[in-house]
Parts: C-alpha cells; sequence; structure tokens
C-alpha cells in the first residue's frame, strides 16, 4: 500500500471513529484532521469535502457487501431461489445489525441519498448483475420461467427496497422485518418459478 492510500484510509478510518460517536452533522473536517495529526488543509488534498469522506466510507462498506452477495450467488451447491432468499436476508441483517450498534452512521445514509442519489443508482446497477446472472442461471435449471432477467432484478430491488437499510424505513423490529421480508420474497418468487 503506497502512502497515499495509507493516509486516505486513516483519514477514514478517523471519520469513522468520530462520526460513530458525534454523528456525520457534528463532525467537521478539521475535527477528522486534528485526529489525524494533520492541519486542515491537508485533508483536502485527499477529499474535496465531508460529503465527500462519507461517500468513500459507503463505497468502502458496499464494496465488502458487494463481495458477500456475490460469494452467495457463486454456491452452486444451492439452488437459485436459496441464494435469492439468503442475498435479501443477509443484505437486511447485517445492515440492520449495523445501524443498531452505530446508530449516527444512519446519519450518513441519510446524506448520501439527499446529496448524493447517484451512487444510491450505481450500488443497485452493480447488485442486479449478481441477481440477474442467478435469475438466468434459475431459468437453466428449469426452475424459473424465462424472462428479461435484469428487468425482474430491477423489480426485486424495488419490491425489497424498504429492507436494505430498514432504519430509514421504518422502526421495526428485526423478527417483524423478517417475517414481511419472507413474505415479499414468497410473492417475488412465486411470480418467477417455471409453471409444470
Amino acid at each position: 500500500m503506497d502512502e497515499k492510500t495509507a493516509t486516505r484510509d486513516r483519514i477514514l478510518q478517523a471519520a469513522m471513529n468520530r462520526i460513530k460517536h458525534y454523528g456525520y452533522g457534528k463532525t467537521t473536517m478539521a475535527e477528522i484532521a486534528a485526529d489525524c495529526d494533520m492541519s486542515p488543509g491537508n485533508i483536502y488534498r485527499f477529499f474535496e469535502a465531508k460529503i465527500d469522506i462519507a461517500e468513500a466510507m459507503a463505497r468502502k462498506h458496499y464494496a465488502e457487501e458487494q463481495a458477500e452477495m456475490a460469494a452467495i450467488a457463486r454456491k452452486k451447491e444451492w439452488p437459485a431461489d436459496k441464494r435469492l432468499r439468503e442475498i435479501f436476508f443477509k443484505r437486511m441483517r447485517d445492515s440492520y445489525a449495523m445501524f443498531e450498534e452505530n446508530a449516527k452512521i444512519l446519519e450518513v445514509a441519510e446524506v448520501l441519498v439527499k446529496e448524493r442519489p447517484l451512487f444510491s443508482n450505481e450500488q443497485l446497477a452493480l447488485e442486479r448483475v449478481f441477481l440477474s446472472a442467478l435469475l438466468e442461471e434459475g431459468e437453466k435449471a428449469g426452475l424459473f420461467a424465462p424472462a428479461d432477467h435484469m428487468f425482474n432484478a430491477e423489480m426485486m430491488q424495488s419490491a425489497t427496497m424498504k429492507f436494505g437499510v430498514p432504519q430509514l424505513f421504518s422502526k421495526l423490529t428485526l423478527p417483524k422485518l423478517e417475517r414481511e421480508l419472507e413474505g415479499v420474497l414468497n410473492l417475488i418468487l412465486n411470480g418467477i418459478y417455471a409453471r409444470k
């Protein structure tokens, strides 16, 4: 790892620690710089604004999450419908746990939704790639009916949006969210299964 990357990572870690404690709104670039033992002017060489730090933090998180979900999608020993369920449940449970443990991090998600809507769309597009591949695999196995799999993946995302970051949309407990997600996935999968 080169020095620039190491400094960037140090800034992101300092920002994460401060935001977890004080929240996004009460964290300043000067405080993050001080936590890194650098001048406020120096931090701007790496990030133009606090929102850029928030986006970089989210990108790092989503890259890890996407890798984990893609690994589930590649579990050939499971049928495609089981893998789809596991992906959506894992995403919800992990997200729920992260925001329950670090409530102030939810502010980052709220700010990104408002100020960087293209970021969310980009993450959804990346997720659709392996979802549509999984749907196509299910069709080839005779499990799912022939369809436009990219469209179906997009509609699955739309139908399950609430469960991606559940605390943004509701104050339900995890068991209630799991019950709802199970019901939504049952409806979706029943609509795409191949008919005998």
